[in-house]
């Protein structure tokens, strides 16, 4: 999501990646430590996303991929999401869906537990895919996460089904006069 933001905003713009573990920061600016013309630099930090080292109102949008999932309290999360961007601006979160559709949820299952653990099991990297599926169990559904996004401030929100509904954005708009 980085690399896309900083070819989106430009060199004049600003991009910041967040993550609390210092090998994923590492992996990411390996990959992004070319951003080449047109693209705006992308700063690393390490830190908490249910304290997040920035002022308010200081960002234009904020994007979450595949993180809001992993916190101990997601309200938490987007209630700072919602103090630091800046009003009448939007989120938007990246995850797997909690689909309430039991077919959806099946073959979502089904995918997990028969080729992706099995494969990352084979590439010696079984604990970081294995704890998916209950992590995506516990997640709250779309409708659930729209009412945690308005609860935390924000004035809008939406839920939008992805990839037959395996995955969704939550977008969520802060209202101009926060």
């Amino acid at each position: 999501l980085a690399r896309i933001l900083s070819k989106r905003v430009g060199s004049t713009g600003k991009v910041t990646g967040l993550d609390f573990a210092r090998p994923m920061l590492q992996y990411a600016a390996s990959k992004t430590s070319k951003t080449g013309s047109g693209r705006a630099k992308i700063t690393w930090l390490k830190g908490d996303a249910m304290q997040l080292p920035f002022g308010e109102n200081q960002y234009d949008a904020v994007t979450v991929g595949y993180g809001l999932r992993n916190v101990a309290s997601p309200a938490q999360c987007l209630r700072e999401l919602h103090r630091v961007v800046k009003p009448g601006r939007k989120v938007s979160i990246l995850d797997f869906n909690n689909s309430s559709n039991r077919f959806v949820r099946a073959f979502q299952f089904f995918c997990l537990q028969n080729i992706v653990v099995p494969v990352a099991t084979l590439c010696g990297a079984r604990a970081e895919y294995a704890y998916l599926r209950p992590s995506i169990e516990r997640y709250p559904k779309g409708d659930e996460l729209v009412r945690l996004a308005l609860e935390s401030g924000f004035k809008e929100a939406k839920f939008i089904p992805i990839a037959f509904g395996l995955m969704g954005i939550l977008v969520a708009a802060k209202g101009e006069e926060s």
